[in-house]
């Protein structure tokens, strides 16, 4: 299996710039790149049986998680941009939002002050289909503290790589805004709905 980087089409992101973007595409492709690679070397070091070799293939597995789960959470990050931005107060995730947090503004708000968290990290968003519900979480390593079985629905990148190009770090308010005022949360609705049905089938 090799993955190839997937391509975005993403419209002009007030508040974000183009060289920004880029920069943090680029970044992107880099995960790809290096899972690929990390699986290619694992697949030549087993075909041999040397100690040397059995040691390298376990740190290249004990690596795949960060860069997989790097190259999958920009995956999500990025998709949130497509399409023309639409969401409806009517929807699923809107009245899941109403339940946990008493209004789609109070959801938001949430997210903000978990995105206010110090470090570098995620904000994610999970649907937990077991309890019909929806989970707002700090991730500091994407590769770990990631809630078990809870499809995202949201991801917010803090690192400072995704916003360096056009914020300082004490701006990093200025780009959690600007990430809100261009997500489609059509999007984020869509992957609440599949969550659900994946749940119920």
């Amino acid at each position: 299996m090799i993955y190839s980087p997937k391509t975005f089409a993403l419209p002009e992101l007030p508040g974000l710039s183009e060289k920004q973007i880029k920069v943090h595409l680029a970044l992107y492709e880099g995960y790809v790149k290096h899972v690929n690679l990390i699986m290619a070397t694992i697949a030549a070091f087993e075909k041999t049986d040397d100690e040397g070799s059995k040691y390298a293939i376990a740190e290249m597995r004990r690596r795949l998680a960060f860069e997989f789960d790097g190259m999958r959470m920009h995956e999500y990050y990025f998709s949130q941009f497509e399409g023309t931005k639409s969401g409806s107060p009517e929807s699923a995730l809107a009245n899941a939002a109403n339940e946990k947090y008493g209004s789609g503004e109070n959801f938001i708000a949430h997210i903000k002050s978990v995105a206010g968290t110090r470090g570098i990290g995620w904000v994610v968003v999970y649907a937990d289909t077991h309890a019909n519900t929806i989970h707002t979480t700090f991730v500091a390593d994407h590769e770990v503290g990631q809630l078990t079985g809870c499809p995202i629905l949201l991801a917010l990148d803090l690192w400072e790589h995704a916003y360096m190009v056009d914020y300082v770090p004490t701006e990093k308010k200025n780009y959690i805004d600007a990430f809100f005022a261009n997500l489609n949360w059509g999007v984020v609705e869509k992957r609440f709905d599949e969550a659900k049905k994946t749940s119920a089938a």
